[in-house]
């Protein structure tokens, strides 16, 4: 039987905790950061994709976390103009300015992570190939691997039928 007599939502706090654990593994011990971390993290990569993939990657969140990531959500003004790892660095630390100090760019390789260990590789691979390339580079090496191989077939392919 389930804690809360709801099994998704058991299901859902028990994924959302291994996540806040793993970001703390990076940043430190404590939950609050580790989930405005998320959150910070997520929306600003929301708002750098296009519509549609923003779309699929907050699909496949857990539910917990997808109220975070759509929170304050503008769908029009997407996608946000954004073409260096510095300039979405300085995004994440402003919208970070209001919680203990927190290198962005750990925060953001720390989100990057948890997103390449839990979300479909498939979609992490469109993620990352919808990013300009100095942003793809925080990315897991292997998230990285698999996007560009991704981008290799989809080349193939295109030349097979031009």
């Amino acid at each position: 039987m389930s804690a809360n007599g709801i099994d998704v939502f058991d299901k859902t706090l028990q994924t959302t905790n291994i996540w806040l654990d793993e970001i703390m593994e990076d940043l430190g011990p404590d939950r609050k950061t580790a989930w405005r971390v998320l959150a910070v993290v997520l929306q600003k990569l929301r708002n750098r994709l296009p519509l549609g993939l923003a779309a699929n990657l907050g699909a496949q969140l857990p539910i917990l976390v997808r109220g975070i990531y759509y929170d304050q959500f503008r769908p029009d003004l997407l996608p946000v103009e954004c073409d260096t790892m510095a300039e979405f660095c300085a995004g994440v630390g402003e919208w970070l300015r209001d919680n203990r100090p927190v290198n962005p760019e750990q925060a953001v390789q720390s989100v990057f992570g948890v997103l390449s260990r839990h979300i479909s590789e498939g979609e992490i691979a469109n993620v990352v190939q919808a990013l300009p390339e100095s942003i793809r580079g925080a990315w897991p090496k292997d998230a990285r691997s698999h996007a560009k191989e991704q981008m290799r077939q989809s080349a193939e392919a295109e030349q097979q039928f031009a």
